[in-house]
């Protein structure tokens, strides 16, 4: 996504006004008790006019008021890049296919496709659309017929096309981007108003944010906190009304203003948001707070092989037939057991045989029942007449063999071992003629190719704390081979859905946070189970909805960026509510004295700043409690800067920066604030 400009402060400011209204409030009991005190201040200043009222009332308002343009500017920088986002919605012509278009396709009748044009927003789900070079793709879908190169820079910002095709992992498409080359039939998988893009606009607006369950708990510790000054400051009233030490309801109001922790009950929400829109600025759609959050606590991460740790897809790079078999027998196989698979790897296949110069001929109509490629079975093939032809990997297809009384031979073995110890994928093809034994005719070699620097990424995640599995329907050999040269901890080989799942569960009763990549369907109930699930952009649509995250540039690496940004968020939180409850602590030290030391001249040893006069410290208090709100807003939206180390270094780092440092701060901030409105007549 494209950069979004600094968001001027005087656009916030009009959405901050409006946050004022108590029922905006109600979310922000600080900020509510706030203003509350706010509106007595302003009338008990009309009824009775003083110089030290009115100051005191200004920036009571002023400090509800900033506490809301920090929620309003945070929101405001959301806003900013949906505008862009809207640009995707313009409304185009669409040209539905009239007809049923599996039923065209069955018929083979697919170059002069009959289609009506109709408004882009009269498309509804399970529609299907032509899109030809030039057209802007009319809503989200996945493409069932043919391949094209795609101009998604409007999502994602990058500038080089995209390649989508049927079947695979990378048939998915997103209403709003153009396609550049050939053409495409779209299956459209939402309805008006419940596209990606109106998600993404919803989301980086705020609207459909909702508080993360630790947001949730120290609103509650903030409220409780507020509550109990409100007893302590409405005690002091009687307290000092014995002590002879009289107090107006101005000066205990600005004394509960400066004791509950306004800081952070003002930075709070703006925290939150500021956190997602970091990850939006990463090109990676967060669907809940409560996902970045998550992110920050991962110390497991799952990742798919193919499409995640290696580049692309498996391509077929040769036929390998066994002793006996003769090469156009292995490729003829090889072609009739992948037309039903539908897989990059598959196609790669019949790509590979159509370029053989063999005997192996494509034939214009299968003769026979297609077995399509099933992620369960992890096999494909053929059965026409009494012959039955099998391909997929070699413990599925072994097992296929030793039901019908067949068995694999040493041969075989040693050509599987030597292909999976060199990193390559071998794929099994074997044969059944009548009620005899299957044979083995001999294996297809895939290669796989590790994506450049994923070794440095997997080093950085392990100095995190993060351990990285990698998961694959390979055979453990393989899998072990890519696993070496990826430089990951451990790896789940010949997984299937149902393994994946298993293996999150065990982890997360293990007490561990688990973060999940993929891009396939079959990759779906593993990033719905995980804590954190981040699908591809690139992926299929059935994966983007099962994750709680979105990455756009379909890099999964990126997931190092989430986790800092979700440890950013947390840090960011701990640091300023530390800074908060410790800034509470020093202004204690101003308003205290100056209450009471008129009465209990002893009080004024706490009168450690030297303060003018106790108006001048109430007012100085009141003013500083204000403007570090300010002067904390830019920190909440950028976030404290995260450096991988051990918890332990950095609570002591946010104690000494934030926790002595709110201390400091208001000593210093407080003193001279005092010199200047000391200088004020009437205080």
């Amino acid at each position: 996504m494209n950069a979004i400009a600094n968001l001027n402060l005087a656009q916030a400011l009009p959405g901050a006004v409006r946050k004022l209204d108590p029922r905006e409030l109600v979310r922000a009991p600080v900020l509510l008790v706030v203003e509350i005190g706010a509106v007595a201040t302003t009338v008990l200043s009309v009824a009775d006019p003083s110089t030290m009222g009115w100051i005191v009332t200004v920036w009571l308002w002023l400090t509800v008021l900033f506490g809301t343009l920090a929620e309003s500017v945070a929101e405001g920088r959301g806003k900013a890049q949906a505008a862009s986002l809207r640009a995707l919605q313009q409304e185009t012509v669409a040209h539905k296919v009239h007809g049923s278009f599996d039923q065209l396709r069955y018929t083979g009748n697919l170059a002069e496709l009959p289609v009506d044009e109709v408004p882009s927003t009269a498309l509804r789900a399970g529609d299907v659309v032509v899109v030809a070079a030039g057209d802007r793709i009319p809503g989200d879908g996945d493409v069932i017929e043919g391949v094209a190169s795609v101009d998604e820079s409007a999502v994602t910002g990058e500038s080089a096309p995209v390649i989508r095709e049927s079947g695979g992992d990378r048939s998915a498409v997103t209403g709003g981007t153009v396609v550049l080359s050939d053409r495409i039939v779209v299956r459209i998988t939402s309805d008006p108003g419940r596209s990606f893009v109106d998600r993404m606009i919803a989301l980086v607006e705020g609207s459909e944010r909702q508080r993360t369950p630790n947001e949730l708990a120290l609103n509650v510790l903030l409220s409780s906190l507020t509550a109990i000054f409100v007893v302590v400051v409405g005690s002091l009233y009687f307290v000092a009304d014995y002590s002879d030490a009289h107090q107006s309801l101005i000066v205990l109001t600005a004394l509960l203003v400066c004791l509950i922790p306004t800081t952070i009950g003002a930075l709070l929400s703006a925290i939150g948001i500021a956190g997602m829109d970091r990850l939006v600025r990463r090109n990676v759609l967060a669907m809940s707070g409560r996902a970045v959050e998550a992110a920050g606590d991962v110390d497991v991460l799952l990742l798919d092989k193919t499409g995640t740790i290696t580049h692309g897809n498996r391509q077929a790079a040769e036929l390998l037939p066994l002793t006996g078999v003769a090469q156009d027998e292995l490729a003829q196989a090889s072609l009739l057991s992948s037309l039903a698979d539908e897989t990059p790897e598959g196609r790669s296949i019949v790509a590979l045989v159509d370029g053989f110069e063999t005997g192996a001929e494509r034939l214009p109509q299968p003769p026979g029942e297609l077995v399509p490629f099933s992620a369960t079975t992890r096999m494909s093939g053929i059965d026409t007449g009494n012959v039955s032809i099998r391909k997929g990997a070699d413990s599925a297809v072994a097992k296929w063999v030793h039901s019908t009384g067949g068995h694999a031979t040493d041969e075989l073995d040693a050509i599987v071992e030597r292909i999976g110890a060199s990193g390559g994928t071998p794929l099994v093809v074997a044969e059944r003629r009548g009620l005899q034994p299957a044979r083995v005719l001999g294996v297809v070699h895939l290669k796989d190719i590790v994506k450049d620097g994923i070794r440095e990424r997997f080093d950085e995640m392990r100095a995190m704390g993060i351990r990285t599995v990698m998961i694959t329907g390979d055979n453990p050999r393989t899998a072990a081979a890519i696993a070496r040269e990826a430089g990951v901890d451990d790896f789940l080989a010949e997984a299937t859905p149902e393994d994946k799942m298993a293996l999150i569960r065990r982890e997360q009763e293990g007490g561990r946070m688990v973060a999940m990549c993929g891009d396939g369907t079959n990759d779906a109930p593993a990033l719905a189970q995980a804590d954190v699930g981040v699908a591809m952009n690139t992926g299929t649509t059935a994966a983007k909805e099962a994750g709680n995250m979105v990455d756009l540039d379909s890099d999964p690496t990126k997931l190092i960026d989430v986790v800092e940004i979700g440890k950013q968020l947390l840090i960011t939180r701990g640091a300023l509510t530390t800074f908060s409850v410790a800034n509470d602590v020093a202004k204690y030290f101003a308003i205290l004295p100056a209450m009471f030391v008129v009465a209990f001249p002893d009080l004024g040893v706490l009168n450690v700043m030297r303060l003018s006069s106790p108006e001048s410290a109430i007012v100085s208090a009141v003013v500083f409690n204000a403007l570090i709100i300010i002067a904390l807003i830019p920190l909440s939206l950028r976030g404290v800067r995260y450096r991988p180390s051990s918890a332990a270094a950095l609570l002591r780092r946010n104690l000494l920066i934030y926790g002595v440092g709110g201390l400091v701060a208001p000593f210093v901030g407080i003193k001279l604030l005092d010199l200047v409105i000391s200088l004020i007549p009437g205080l």
